[in-house]
């Protein structure tokens, strides 16, 4: 029991266990180790365990030219890998389309030659054509497309965990990583859950992520210049865990200094002391990436507020409230979200107007999902997912050391 305890931390990142929506989470750097450095999570992949250094990657493709041949004549090229209007009887391998799959390393076996690891900068250019040209694709629905961009992106971080890289090579690389997945999360939709996408094991991903590239950070001096972005999305992504909080507060004065670092405090703050009409209204300021980090949190803060308002205006006769209100306090996407979000609640309505009735608020199961559209899908704003993703922060956001804070 002890050694899978040990492995599911690792895995989370240095999570030690999850109570309800808190998450627990262990200092990448922290100074128990004897020798007094910075303290390492030992990787399953890492040296050793194939008993030798690491190897320089040199396959120059997305997808080694031996698995794309195998799995042309296995037939197991996914659709996505097909061109839209060229899915012939056989499919043919297309080396600009083709994409390495995850395959988990087993125990015992020889090392991978370096012919089939890529090298970082074949890796990076490998999630940007899955950024550019597959997370959008029309084609499949979004759980499809979400399934396979996972799968991919765990075969990247794979890849880059087999092989003798540097430290800001590796950071640039999970940075995209995670900056795609959560996107990707973020375009789910409600229904989507039904059609193959697995929340939990996404959520597991993202957190998987997290770990790795806090471990870069620790092992590093830098720089990183988009470290304190990223550090603001790992506190919006566990909005609410002290561990979190804790972990961005012991960064560098001048780190945490950062505006994008400064909102992500505020946005915490908001929501862990329960001010939903500041968590909303600074939810609503934030960027495309960082609005994708704090959506899981959206529904379940939009209920606690409901609750809230539920207890302060529920009068025997019922007190009415317009539904805009609610839109605009709850930053919902129109009155049909407003008016599914009272009815599963309990709470009755009148014309455009939601009433509360002492007695009939009450919760079921888990909170309606919403498109967050106006906190999220919005935020693009006539720019590429490619260009998100890629590109670094906006000059407030990016951290250069020796700069004036």
């Amino acid at each position: 029991k002890g050694e899978k305890r040990g492995r599911a931390r690792w895995i989370m990142g240095g999570v030690r266990g999850v109570r309800g929506s808190r998450t627990v989470l262990e200092r990448p750097d922290s100074p128990s180790r004897r020798d007094g450095g910075p303290r390492r999570a030992a990787s399953p992949h890492s040296a050793a365990m194939w008993g030798g250094e690491l190897p320089l990657a040199l396959c120059a493709d997305m997808c080694p030219a031996a698995e794309r041949a195998q799995r042309e004549r296995e037939r197991r090229l996914h659709r996505l890998e097909l061109p839209p209007a060229g899915r012939g009887n056989p499919p043919r391998a297309d080396s600009r389309r083709v994409v390495k799959e995850y395959r988990r390393p087993a125990a015992g076996q020889p090392r991978p030659p370096p012919s089939l690891l890529r090298p970082p900068c074949v890796l990076l250019a490998t999630v940007r054509y899955l950024a550019a040209e597959v997370v959008c694709r029309t084609d499949a629905s979004r759980a499809e497309v979400a399934s396979f961009v996972a799968d991919r992106l765990r075969a990247v971080r794979l890849d880059l965990t087999l092989q003798r890289a540097a430290d800001l090579e590796a950071a640039a690389v999970l940075e995209a990583v995670l900056a795609t997945l959560l996107a990707v999360v973020a375009r789910l939709g409600p229904d989507d859950a039904r059609g193959g996408a697995d929340r939990v094991l996404l959520q597991t991903q993202v957190q998987e992520g997290f770990g790795s590239l806090r471990r870069c950070y620790a092992r590093s001096s830098g720089p990183h210049p988009r470290q304190a972005a990223f550090q603001g999305l790992f506190l919006l992504y566990n909005l609410g865990s002290v561990e979190a909080l804790q972990e961005v507060l012991q960064l560098p004065a001048e780190l945490r200094a950062c505006s994008t670092l400064q909102n992500a405090l505020a946005v915490d703050a908001a929501f862990r002391e329960g001010n939903d009409a500041r968590l909303f209204r600074l939810l609503r300021t934030l960027p495309y990436l960082q609005s994708c980090a704090a959506q899981g949190h959206v529904d379940h803060a939009r209920r606690r507020a409901l609750a809230r308002l539920s207890r302060a205006l529920s009068t025997p006769k019922g007190q009415a409230l317009p539904l805009d209100f609610m839109v605009h306090l709850l930053a919902l996407d129109g009155l049909h979200e407003a008016r599914d979000l009272c009815q599963a609640h309990g709470l009755p309505l009148n014309e455009d107007k939601v009433v509360f009735l002492r007695g009939c608020y009450a919760e079921k199961g888990l909170p309606p999902a919403s498109t967050c559209d106006v906190l999220v899908g919005s935020k693009l704003q006539g720019r590429t997912l490619e260009e998100v993703v890629m590109a670094e922060e906006d000059e407030e956001g990016v951290h250069r050391p020796g700069s004036p804070a």
